[in-house]
């Protein structure tokens, strides 16, 4: 791993902290600008830096740092929000290893971007239902998460989709990190 790599591991994880000060507090989860970041750091570090950067970010917060969008410590791990955190970690795997190495269109950042919004959602939307039917003892858990838990996100997650396309392949020309492979 390249040192300008590494030393951008650490801003791809502070940028997630930040974009979770970007939030809008609906319930059970928030939605923040979190996944435009995760997003970049899979497209611009590559899918293992990329995902370290994120493990960074979460392990932060579950030491106590209050980077979530609610906070920070080992109790976050019992919030309807957690297994999208936890989803962050695959994010930059799957838009790394779809952009893979080469020229990167905005088109093929927009479906990576896609690729990794479905990522979160994949180890996010069951955290949140079985939180909500264990936890929550919501007797509609399923219901509540696809609409709370997905559809609410996807117009918003679709616009960062978009903003990825238009910014990724710019940074990704002018990044030290661009010269390493992104997969």
């Amino acid at each position: 791993m390249k040192m300008q790599t590494m030393s951008m591991i650490p801003l791809f994880a502070a940028l997630t902290a930040a974009g979770a000060l970007i939030r809008l507090p609906v319930w059970p989860v928030p939605i923040t600008m979190q996944t435009f970041a995760v997003l970049l750091s899979g497209a611009v570090l590559g899918a293992r830096s990329g995902s370290v950067s994120q493990l960074v970010y979460l392990l932060v917060g579950l030491m106590g740092l209050p980077v979530f969008s609610g906070g920070g410590g080992p109790a976050y791990a019992m919030t309807p929000s957690f297994g999208y955190l936890l989803g962050f970690i695959l994010a930059p795997t799957v838009v790394g290893a779809v952009l893979g190495k080469g020229a990167v269109s905005a088109l093929r950042t927009f479906i990576a971007g896609l690729a990794g919004t479905a990522a979160i959602y994949a180890v996010g939307f069951p955290y949140l239902a079985f939180y909500l039917k264990v936890v929550a003892q919501k007797p509609d858990a399923l219901r509540t998460a696809v609409q709370a838990g997905v559809l609410v996100f996807l117009p918003g997650d679709i616009l960062k989709c978009l903003l990825l396309a238009l910014v990724a392949p710019r940074l990704m020309l002018r990044t030290p990190a661009a010269d390493s492979p992104r997969s």
